[in-house]
């Protein structure tokens, strides 16, 4: 196990290396100038001069190139050029706020989703499976916004359950983000129910499922012993590719929410043109991506033992 994913993460540097490279490209061939858009139109080509100096975009192509490297292997990205913060110290305040955003309703509707997939697969075929498809299915057709707005206006506006936006650290923030994990669990419920309820089905057919009901298994010993066990690689699988959509859905959360996460500052930094963070944060999205396609090859080998890493 331990050689497999060393040997996976030397893979991930030249994967990460052509990244940061079209990244850095990117950011250096498209856009305006960061230093005349901090200065503005009216700046001198002395004071021009002097900021691309203190911000290092006087030197050579290859030499900044370099710098980015080392930035991304030491996860110190320097500072932004419109606060003068610290992008390490805004990425690790965003990170928190995201996190607790995003972790918790996906661990919550995982587990619901799940649950409700074996109960619709047990009753198949029932007045209750023809209704949960039904409902489903339309949960699915509509958009993530209409989810947003329609639960803003009920449950914060009209009946003023929670607070429609803002965010406090510690405790205290969590009556902030539970309006947003309702939302979250929601939207994820349709497609996931759906999925896990064929993926269920389709392994009742196996041959040991007839095995077992041939020998007097009980249908639910049958469907939580060993159905939802070898059920679990395409579970994985949906679940894990399933994880960049949700940060996705969390960038809305948080600009809708008035949240302070990751999501809100890369939009934040794309309005005001602030090359730093986006760099840093395409660079932190893409390992983090990397990491997870690793974990779920990973969790494979853990919940299935007849996979083999190699």
């Amino acid at each position: 196990m331990w050689a497999y994913v060393i040997r996976r993460l030397l893979n991930m540097i030249p994967v990460l290396l052509g990244v940061a490279l079209l990244v850095f490209t990117l950011f250096n061939s498209v856009g305006e100038d960061p230093v005349r858009v901090a200065l503005g139109q009216h700046a001198t080509e002395a004071s021009i001069a002097d900021l691309r100096a203190q911000w290092g975009l006087d030197k050579p192509l290859p030499v900044q190139f370099g710098r980015f490297l080392v930035q991304i292997a030491t996860f110190d990205y320097g500072v932004s050029f419109n606060t003068g913060e610290k992008l390490s110290s805004m990425f690790r305040e965003g990170a928190s706020v995201s996190l607790w955003l995003t972790v918790p309703p996906f661990i919550i509707g995982f587990l619901l989703n799940v649950s409700l997939g074996l109960l619709i697969a047990y009753y198949r075929g029932s007045w209750l499976d023809r209704f949960a498809t039904a409902f489903f299915i339309g949960a699915m057709s509509i958009s993530y916004l209409v989810y947003i707005i329609a639960f803003q206006y009920f449950f914060a506006y009209r009946w003023d359950l929670f607070p429609i936006n803002g965010y406090e650290a510690g405790l205290d923030g969590i009556k902030y983000l539970v309006l947003p994990w309702v939302i979250i669990i929601v939207v994820t419920m349709g497609g996931d129910v759906r999925m896990y309820r064929t993926v269920f089905l389709d392994e009742t057919q196996a041959d040991y499922v007839r095995s077992a009901r041939a020998k007097g298994v009980g249908e639910l010993r049958m469907l939580f012993g060993h159905v939802l066990k070898n059920a679990m690689i395409p579970i994985v699988t949906y679940t894990m590719v399933a994880i960049p959509f949700l940060i996705l859905g969390a960038f809305l959360m948080e600009r809708y929410f008035s949240l302070p996460g990751v999501g809100d500052l890369m939009i934040t930094s794309i309005d005001n043109g602030d090359f730093p963070v986006l760099k840093g944060l395409t660079m932190i999205i893409a390992i983090g991506y990397s990491l997870i396609v690793l974990l779920t090859d990973v969790v494979y080998a853990w919940v299935d033992p007849r996979v083999s890493l190699s």
